[in-house]
């Protein structure tokens, strides 16, 4: 790994091609007690169609703000974010989002909440009824289609949020440490099984994780952030060939990025170096 080539490289798109993403000059500032808190600055980051980003960084630094901002949830107050070329001033209708909480409806069927993004947007359900059997069963949740959430374990419902966010194709998934209350081999698990469905579909993914090691393993580019105010440390270019199995952590070369972010981290005073 060339670090040099990874600083020097910080702030380009991936390749050459058209963004489907552009964040120019972003900032963010919320008003607390009538005092000004600026949760972003200047952030800048263009990301091309079917790239997948992580975002890692503090608490406090901005990565779920960012996340927000982009899609559509949260205003801006400086700066501009562009999706194909459209200034994003709501939610856009190519978008899905996966949150920590797999926010089920425990009152209806593992199917129903696959189906409720359908309903919402007022599509025909019955267009879409076997195309949610079908992810249920690519997911591991075959037969639990008449369950309800409150009968299955953690990770089996974040895979019912991931069936639930993947039921309209969206080309944009936006994701907010949707791995972060599960157990380590349950987080494993599904790790694996994302990077499967991107090496698939090749869908821009925006991916937001306090886990280093999550980030190196997903991305094509792990965005660092700091904080105080949020802002953009460096960017790193994560030059492992796909698709990868999960032994490639275990690998000098995957070993090598894990450092050097976390050496990032220590230039910060937010960890210790080795």
């Amino acid at each position: 790994m060339n670090v040099s080539a990874i600083r020097s490289g910080a702030v380009t798109q991936a390749g050459h091609q058209k963004p489907y993403i552009v964040i120019d000059g972003v900032d963010k500032t919320y008003a607390v007690d009538g005092n000004p808190i600026t949760a972003l600055e200047g952030i800048n980051i263009d990301i091309a169609p079917g790239e997948f980003i992580s975002v890692v960084g503090p608490s406090g630094c901005g990565k779920s703000t960012l996340l927000k901002c982009v899609a559509g949830l949260q205003g801006i107050t400086g700066g501009s974010i562009a999706i194909q070329d459209k200034k994003v001033t709501a939610p856009p209708d190519n978008m899905a989002i996966v949150f920590q909480r797999d926010v089920l409806l425990d009152w209806r069927t593992v199917l129903d909440n696959v189906l409720i993004l359908v309903e919402f947007r007022g599509l025909r359900r019955q267009d879409y009824e076997q195309r949610a059997l079908e992810l249920l069963k690519k997911y591991g949740l075959d037969g639990y289609a008449h369950r309800f959430p409150w009968e299955l374990s953690g990770g089996m419902r974040q895979r019912v949020a991931i069936c639930r966010a993947l039921i309209v194709n969206p080309e944009l998934l936006l994701m907010d440490e949707p791995f972060g209350a599960l157990d380590a081999m349950t987080r494993d698990d599904l790790n694996a099984e994302l990077e499967r469905l991107w090496f698939e579909t090749r869908k821009t993914v925006i991916f937001i994780t306090h886990g280093i090691d999550e980030a190196v393993y997903l991305a094509d580019r792990v965005v660092v952030m700091a904080r105080n105010p949020g802002r953009i440390a460096e960017i790193v270019p994560i030059d492992i060939p796909r698709p990868r199995p999960l032994s490639i952590r275990q690998t000098e070369e995957f070993g090598k990025y894990v450092h050097h972010i976390r050496h990032i981290f220590a230039s910060m005073g937010v960890a210790k170096a080795d």
